[in-house]
């Protein structure tokens, strides 16, 4: 059922103001990948070398954001794209806040990654896509969590690389080949990407 009989109201504050009183950019970086592909430990460094520069940054990743707010979810066509929709608006509130938001998520189809960008578009906030690629032949040997094991053997149903699709970035803003770097060398091509886009402050 749609809400009716509502109305925004505006903050004290416009994004500007706050952003200039708090000497900070608000922004979202949108990882996506494969499982096992390294998103999250990714996005895991990246949070924490931010704040480790009193940059204000939050990470919200994919597991963990299921034992709350999306717990209501399965893993079909239809709740993945209500999955990144709940997010996308989620990590849209906390750049609007002039946070960094970290976005740690599969979310395997280009139809909507495109929308949690126009999202971000429509508000005037940057959105940034990262595209943590590794091989299915190199997570498949991963596999942290025995996932593919599992998949493989019908344990799990519509998991992605394996009976689900992934439709990998076209254009991602940054693209790290997880296989071939090391993740300090990873988390520093996102930095530098972000300096040069002045979001975040020069050494």
């Amino acid at each position: 059922m749609v809400a009716t009989n509502i109305t925004w109201h505006q903050g004290a504050f416009t994004r500007n103001e706050r952003q200039k009183e708090l000497s900070q950019k608000g922004l979202t970086i949108w990882f996506t990948g494969l499982s096992a592909s390294g998103k999250s430990t990714l996005a895991s460094a990246l949070e924490q070398h931010l704040v480790s520069l009193k940059i204000a940054a939050y990470r919200l990743d994919g597991d963990n954001i299921r034992f709350g707010l999306n717990k209501d979810l399965g893993f079909g066509p239809e709740a993945r794209t209500e999955n990144i929709r709940r997010i996308a608006e989620v990590s849209k509130l906390f750049a609007d806040s002039t946070q960094i938001a970290i976005t740690a998520f599969i979310s395997p189809y280009i139809s909507d990654r495109d929308a949690a960008r126009k999202l971000h578009d429509e508000a005037g906030i940057p959105f940034v896509e990262v595209y943590a690629d590794a091989p299915l032949s190199v997570v498949e040997e991963r596999d942290p969590k025995g996932l593919y094991k599992k998949a493989k053997a019908g344990e799990i149903k519509e998991f992605t690389g394996i009976s689900a699709p992934y439709e990998a970035p076209v254009n991602p803003e940054i693209h790290v080949r997880t296989h071939e770097v090391s993740i300090e060398e990873g988390v520093q091509i996102i930095l530098d990407y972000l300096r040069k886009k002045e979001y975040i402050p020069q050494l």
